[in-house]
């Protein structure tokens, strides 16, 4: 049985197939072109990786990016769908599962989610439940520096929750767990959660910057 991150991603190739070129995604600026070449580039050149987090080598990483952009689109995915080459870190055994799951799972449904007449997959329980796991590593890190509480639960599992952030006053954010990654990843207009608690700290967790 494929790997989430290996269902996702096939998932993917065919929806970015079937869509074509210049359709929308939930990615700022990017149509599902500069999608899938993001995707090709993060895995097949690693010396465009330093640019996406240091400002000084971002040129670089834009001139690669763009690079790819120009490339027959049928290619960049078929990239897509074959994954990393033999000598990318990306093919070294457990990487995929390790950084895959998550960005393929969120990449899938910022273009589903962009396109008209959207709505929630029926995930697999085994898949949510990894999502979970997922959610529970990300939340700290998404919402570092915010001074209000915010509390992530677990849709249909009250005692499966996680404290993302402390502090008073507090919100419980609630949801599938697919759902809260993607609040997590920056989604928040289209991940369906429910926010409840204090109104300060709800403004406040309106005003978090969580783009990813």
């Amino acid at each position: 049985m494929p790997s989430i991150a290996k269902s996702e991603r096939l998932a993917l190739a065919d929806l970015l197939d079937e869509l074509g070129p210049d359709a929308p995604t939930l990615c700022a600026g990017w149509d599902t072109r500069a999608l899938a070449a993001h995707l090709v580039v993060r895995e097949r050149r690693p010396d465009a990786t330093p640019g996406v987090a240091v400002s000084a080598l971002a040129g670089w990483t834009a001139a690669v990016q763009e690079s790819y952009e120009q490339r027959p689109y049928a290619e960049l995915t078929r990239l897509v769908r074959t994954g990393p080459g033999r000598l990318s870190a990306f093919s070294l055994p457990g990487v995929d599962r390790f950084l895959n799951t998550t960005e393929y799972a969120v990449h899938h449904e910022d273009v589903r989610r962009a396109q008209p007449g959207w709505s929630p997959r029926r995930l697999p329980s085994g898949v949510q439940d990894a999502l979970w796991k997922a959610v529970r590593a990300r939340a700290t890190l998404s919402l570092r520096g915010l001074d209000v509480g915010v509390l992530l639960r677990r849709a249909g599992a009250p005692r499966s929750q996680v404290v993302a952030s402390k502090g008073e006053p507090a919100v419980t954010v609630t949801g599938e767990p697919m759902e809260l990654l993607l609040f997590l990843f920056g989604r928040r207009d289209h991940a369906r959660v429910e926010v409840t608690g204090d109104t300060a700290a709800r403004a406040a967790l309106d005003a978090a910057s969580l783009d990813v």
